[in-house]
């Protein structure tokens, strides 16, 4: 017989919520059930239980996992203060994970939190979607094939709101950093600078950071990327720059032409075959380049498809397309950046240091 997996939802209402659906993506996914829902706001709790469809609710989540013993926990909430602490938990009481991004504040609780779930053969999941987008998956052919070249370099930004910066690179930008990697693979070595108004950010700017990232500063920033494949990838954010946050994204840059892509699963791209990159110095014109949706639209779509191709990672003992590892990797991209301008050189991966940077700034 199928099994049928029981499932819990950790959310935070006031303090990250539930993160972009990863509370209801479980009632579309066959041979599943949502056991029971935890929120340490009891006002929001009556509404969670109705919308996640669990048969219980909670207002501690450790008594949840401990009474429940689901098979698998969404840690759901986009605050990252509590990640770590939820992870270990979960780990303890031997359940597989689906988290909403960024990954942990520290490379030291992504650490943490691997070794748990390793120890016990347990799968995490990070929902960083656009991974499960058929656009990506096809943009990748695409680069394969040699259809712009051969590549040179990728050049991401963030959205560059009030969030520009710091808050950018990490709640934002953790999308971009991870699309590089899909492309690229691993990175060697970063070497950034972050400024606060026009000046090198010194202790005097930090501050604590929205969305329990934790100590955080900068409202501008610039980084580059050496991968080991010898392709550079760049990453800069200014908060409320004059122009349209619809720069946030990726390109990728080859000999005979570029690609620039949007985020998410229903992602947006378009391709130029000229290789000097601008259509205004030949009759070449940005084509769109489209593939076929898999199911549900939106942020439903990926989180549908995560969760799916994280079932079949726990049934056949892999890693989830997008995995523990994987959010180590992009949480490791943004710490780099901060640790680069803290040593003012250039830093080499893995980072010796696991902690934040920017409690080190003299």
């Amino acid at each position: 017989m199928q099994k049928t997996w029981r499932v819990a939802v950790i959310g935070r209402s006031g303090k990250g919520n539930y993160g972009h659906g990863l509370d209801v993506v479980w009632k579309d996914v066959p041979g599943v059930e949502v056991v029971a829902v935890a929120d340490d706001n009891k006002s929001s709790l009556a509404d969670a239980l109705e919308r996640t469809g669990a048969k219980r609710s909670y207002l501690n989540y450790k008594q949840m996992l401990a009474k429940e013993k689901p098979d698998i926990v969404s840690i759901s909430q986009r605050w990252i203060d509590q990640h770590h602490e939820m992870a270990m938990e979960a780990a303890e009481q031997e359940c597989h994970i689906y988290m909403e991004k960024p990954f942990t504040p520290t490379l030291r609780e992504a650490d943490e939190v691997i070794a748990a779930l390793e120890s016990k053969h347990l799968k995490l999941a990070i929902a960083h979607t656009t991974r499960y987008s058929p656009v990506i998956a096809k943009i990748r052919e695409m680069v394969t094939a040699g259809e712009i070249g051969t590549l040179v370099e990728m050049r991401g930004r963030g959205k560059e709101d009030g969030r520009g910066g710091g808050e950018d690179l990490w709640v934002l930008g953790s999308h971009v950093l991870d699309m590089m990697r899909y492309f690229n693979g691993d990175v060697e070595a970063c070497s950034a600078r972050v400024f606060n108004e026009g000046h090198p950010i010194t202790k005097e700017d930090v501050v604590a950071g929205n969305e329990g990232i934790g100590p955080l500063a900068g409202d501008t920033l610039f980084a580059t990327y050496e991968f080991q494949n010898g392709i550079p990838g760049y990453f800069n954010s200014t908060r409320n720059p004059a122009g349209s946050p619809g720069r946030f994204g990726l390109t990728l840059f080859g000999s005979k032409g570029a690609i620039r892509m949007t985020t998410g699963y229903t992602m947006e791209a378009a391709i130029l075959r000229n290789g000097t990159w601008s259509p205004h110095f030949s009759k070449a014109q940005w084509e769109p380049i489209k593939a076929e949706e898999k199911g549900h639209s939106g942020h439903g779509g990926g989180n549908h498809l995560a969760v799916l191709d994280l079932i079949r990672a726990i049934n056949e003992d892999s890693q989830p397309i997008c995995n523990m590892y994987d959010a180590r990797a992009a949480t490791e991209m943004i710490a780099a950046v901060f640790e680069s301008h803290r040593q003012e050189t250039r830093v080499e991966f893995p980072l010796e240091n696991r902690e934040n940077p920017l409690t080190m700034l003299s």
